[in-house]
């Protein structure tokens, strides 16, 4: 079993986990049994991402015990508010085919509309009725964040925003701390771009390992929850073997002055809506 950390329900949550993102429907359950041989346990996808059937076929199919797999979806932006979030998770569910969702997010806060925090309350009531183990938000800002806390009394489990060498988010992860929040970082990778680092190389080359095995080691070592995306044998492992790799001090260090204050390459949260749109 793959190492955890603790969500603020009391929930263990896997350190790694896989994104089905871009992984045709049909196709998902097939690297999901893959992932599962190997020692993965948590699966994300979203109702934007359109493999929600895939995803629930790979958890009832994937040979493992319902409770010993975690699934985790999103609320889309054009079904924010009360009773629209209501209705879609009951979509995501049914889409599933599951009795009940792991974890279940707000994709994003979506400001211009002004809805999360309503939207915020329904999750709560889903988690109170048992329908989801856990609930939180995805790319939620610090002014988000305190916004639905201090109206509900309740933080989210986790936040799951960009999060790679170039844009650590040291302010955001000290939001979450004061809150027991956990931070998960989608593409973790950066889109493939910090693998073309050369600076990433020679840590690399130092720790014996792959770029992307020790920037996954890196960030689950600071306790933040990777969610990377692979589909290949080869990636799949590789990345899950990332979390039997120990940083030295220097190098935890060196990767710790990657970040740079104009790292972010996704979409801004204060103004990003996306209706339509992929994410």
């Amino acid at each position: 079993m793959t190492r955890t950390t603790m969500l603020n329900d009391g929930t263990p949550f896997p350190l790694i986990g896989l994104g089905v993102m871009l992984i045709p429907d049909a196709e998902v359950p097939a690297v999901m049994r893959q992932a599962v041989a190997m020692g993965y346990r948590s699966f994300d996808t979203a109702s934007i991402y359109g493999n929600e059937r895939g995803t629930g076929r790979g958890i009832r199919e994937c040979g493992q015990p319902r409770d010993q797999v975690q699934v985790t979806t999103k609320l889309w932006n054009a079904r924010q508010g009360y009773d629209d979030a209501l209705r879609a998770f009951d979509e995501s569910l049914e889409a599933l085919g599951l009795d009940y969702i792991d974890v279940y997010l707000i994709h994003w806060p979506v400001p211009p509309l002004d809805l999360y925090a309503d939207s915020w309350r329904a999750l709560v009531r889903i988690r109170d009725e048992g329908r989801a183990k856990s609930i939180g938000v995805s790319n939620f800002l610090p002014e988000h964040l305190e916004r639905i806390i201090g109206e509900t009394g309740v933080a989210p489990a986790l936040n799951q925003v960009e999060l790679h060498p170039d844009w650590q988010q040291s302010s955001l992860r000290e939001v979450h701390a004061k809150h027991g929040i956990v931070t998960e970082a989608w593409s973790p990778l950066g889109h493939g771009r910090a693998l073309e680092d050369p600076r990433l190389a020679a840590l690399a080359a130092k720790a014996a390992c792959t770029p992307a095995q020790l920037i996954l080691a890196y960030l689950a070592g600071e306790g933040i929850v990777v969610m990377p995306k692979a589909s290949s044998s080869t990636h799949l492992r590789e990345n899950i073997d990332s979390l039997l790799i120990e940083l030295d001090t220097e190098t935890i260090e060196a990767m710790r002055s990657l970040d740079r204050p104009d790292g972010r390459f996704g979409p801004d949260p204060r103004t990003f809506e996306g209706i339509a749109g992929r994410a």
